[in-house]
């Protein structure tokens, strides 16, 4: 380590000391000196764990899209603010310039007005990652209405259950879209989903693909014409710096998503400042993070952070690969991009196709690289090093969640040492701790438990939408005046995070959290199946993959089983999306149980990573003969 990259460390520690030991005084300074405001907030800071009620810079009145937009006119007016990449690598990448941005947000802006939204209505997006999904993020901000982004590749039965729960009265989607060689039908299955959504008045659709789709009278409507009609001109709407800005919808471990409020003024206060930190971001770099806008982390690190700091952001339609496994490195020699932001099953998807895909591309001009979605297994993380940032690039290996909002534990690039598969240290104001399962904080190096945080951060969601309560209990029951994130980690002796997995029943599968529960409860809809558990299995590309332990209501079921195993597949399909398929489906005659009749997930998870020699004592259970029988069938 250099001296350059001592003082810089040093130099992490003071800020990082000044951050903890005055939050309030640290993120006033941090809101003032970077940001506009209409007014200024009476009070930075006020919170009760035990009701689950935060509040950042209170009565401060601001509009998003002015700090994301109009401020950078008269400066980076000519200046991309976001680099479309298409599907397609023959078709050319848009470049749409902060004053273009401007007259699209205001002129969609009209638009949804003259649709009848406005402040406080929720807007769903169904879009895939084309312009028009950033931009009508940020209409829906520019004018106070708050939009819910629902992720393109949800099933219609998915998306009829967001819009049911968060009132949406308008949903925007596109034609279909795009991905690799094939097109997606998404009017299809927005209309299958909106059969059943009474509260939905219209529905805008962006002309993707040129496909001949289904238009309801009264309800469904071109929007380019409307937006060439619009006027170019929409003052921002006053807000509330506590207003919410929009709904983001996780897997919940019990059945139904959560639907995770973000508010406007910390929320904006922390992306921008962690995206500035983290990726060290300069003025004249690209940066790219591959994430959708679907994501927390698209809305985090594509749209809000980015856009905030003036930066030029590139969004990308496509997939690592098409038309071959080289493409995000044909981006990368393309535009230059500076700063690269993808997850580790991209990564290992990647690497698996070996380094020659790589070495055809000039990648000089990366200067950070990230990881993002779950913890980087040392492979995968050596290859990124070796490979793409040919060991001179430092890899931020971001820990956060869609409840945080913002990036929370970090290395610094040029300043924090990094570690592989260690997340390393907490960003700028936040304090984790490790708490043991009886409530006892674990102090000291070369410690595990769950992974809390101690003190509110700005970036914080603020409620679950229409359940505060579900809110509170999930987050805030755990421990004590504490925030529980629902995962485990590590510190090891100098005190660096490694995140070691979820502590409940959700597991992440190329960076989706998945929660088990709506899996389960879809394959025992099956007419054939009694009973189901999922649990997660070792992947060497997904980091972790769906293996389902399925016990039919006949065991003599004289069906194909690779046919049941199809149509289980389907129903999930159909239930949530092809990202919650199963990679292997074992049919039991039982499942394992306590004499409670809970199902022992951890002698299934065992077995499914092959470490039958680690099941502990079985004796208990009330019927330890199934565990051998289980064992016996694996296949």
């Amino acid at each position: 380590m250099s001296n350059y990259h001592i003082k810089q460390f040093e130099e992490y520690f003071q800020v990082y000391r000044k951050s903890v030991r005055n939050p309030e005084q640290f993120w006033e300074e941090i809101a003032e000196e970077h940001f506009t405001w209409k007014k200024r907030w009476s009070n930075v800071l006020s919170y009760d764990f035990k009701k689950a009620e935060f509040k950042w810079f209170e009565d401060a009145k601001l509009n998003i899209t002015e700090n994301c937009i109009d401020r950078h006119l008269h400066t980076r007016g000519d200046k991309t603010a976001l680099l479309f990449e298409p599907n397609n690598p023959n078709d050319e990448a848009e470049h749409i310039t902060y004053k273009q941005l401007h007259e699209r947000v205001c002129k969609f802006a009209n638009v949804l007005k003259d649709k009848g939204i406005k402040k406080g209505d929720v807007v769903c997006i169904y879009l895939p990652m084309i312009p028009e999904l950033a931009i009508s993020v940020l209409a829906c901000a520019r004018i106070g209405a708050i939009h819910s982004v629902i992720f393109a590749g949800f099933s219609s039965t998915a998306v009829s259950s967001r819009v049911n729960d968060c009132n949406a009265k308008m949903v925007i989607t596109s034609d279909g879209s795009y991905r690799g060689s094939k097109t997606i039908d998404l009017k299809g299955i927005v209309d299958e989903a909106l059969n059943d959504t009474p509260g939905i008045e219209s529905v805008l659709v962006v002309n993707r693909i040129n496909s001949g789709v289904y238009m309801k009278e009264d309800r469904d409507v071109w929007i380019q014409p409307l937006l060439d009609d619009a006027s170019a001109v929409c003052n921002a709407e006053i807000m509330d710096a506590e207003d919410p800005l929009f709904i983001l919808y996780t897997s919940g471990s019990t059945g139904k998503p959560k639907g995770m409020v973000h508010t406007i003024g910390g929320y904006m206060v922390y992306t921008a400042y962690t995206f500035k930190n983290v990726f060290q971001y300069r003025e004249d770099d690209i940066y790219w993070c591959t994430a959708d806008i679907g994501w927390i982390t698209g809305h985090s690190y594509i749209v809000y952070g980015p856009l905030a700091n003036g930066a030029t952001s590139v969004m990308f339609e496509g997939v690592p690969s098409y038309p071959d496994y080289g493409r995000f490195w044909d981006i990368v020699e393309k535009h230059k991009i500076s700063q690269f932001y993808t997850a580790p099953t991209a990564i290992r998807a990647l690497a698996k196709q070996g380094a020659e895909f790589v070495e055809k591309y000039d990648l000089s001009s990366l200067k950070v690289l990230g990881s993002v979605g779950e913890p980087i297994n040392e492979e995968a993380w050596h290859w990124y090093d070796e490979n793409v940032g040919k060991k001179k690039s430092p890899i931020v290996d971001t820990w956060w969640q869609t409840e945080t909002g913002g990036i929370m534990i970090t290395p610094i690039p040029f300043s924090t040492p990094t570690k592989p598969t260690y997340a390393t240290l907490p960003f700028i104001g936040v304090q984790p701790a490790l708490m043991d399962e009886s409530g006892k904080e674990l102090k000291g190096n070369q410690v595990e438990g769950r992974l809390c945080i101690k003190f509110p951060w700005p970036s914080m969601a603020r409620t679950i939408w229409g359940n505060h309560q579900r809110y509170k209990d999930t987050y805030f029951s755990a421990y004590d005046n504490m925030y529980f994130t629902g995962d485990g980690a590590l510190r090891d002796e100098v005190g660096y995070y490694r995140i070691t997995g979820r502590v409940d029943d959700v597991i992440i599968v190329s960076g989706h959290n998945l929660g088990t529960a709506p899996i389960e409860d879809a394959i025992n809809e099956h007419p054939a199946v009694s009973e189901s558990a999922i649990v997660g299995f070792p992947h060497d590309v997904k980091g972790n993959a769906l293996y389902g332990y399925v016990t039919l209501k006949d065991v003599g079921e004289s069906r194909n089983h690779d046919n049941l195993r199809m149509e289980i597949n389907q129903l999930i399909t159909d239930r949530i999306g092809p990202i919650a398929k199963l990679d292997k489906i074992q049919f039991t005659e039982a499942l394992p149980k306590t004499r409670s009749g809970k199902i022992m997930r951890r002698i299934l998870r065992k077995i499914a990573a092959n470490e039958v020699d680690q099941l502990g004592d079985t004796s208990t259970l009330l019927n330890p003969e199934v565990v051998q029988s289980i064992i016996d069938n694996v296949k």
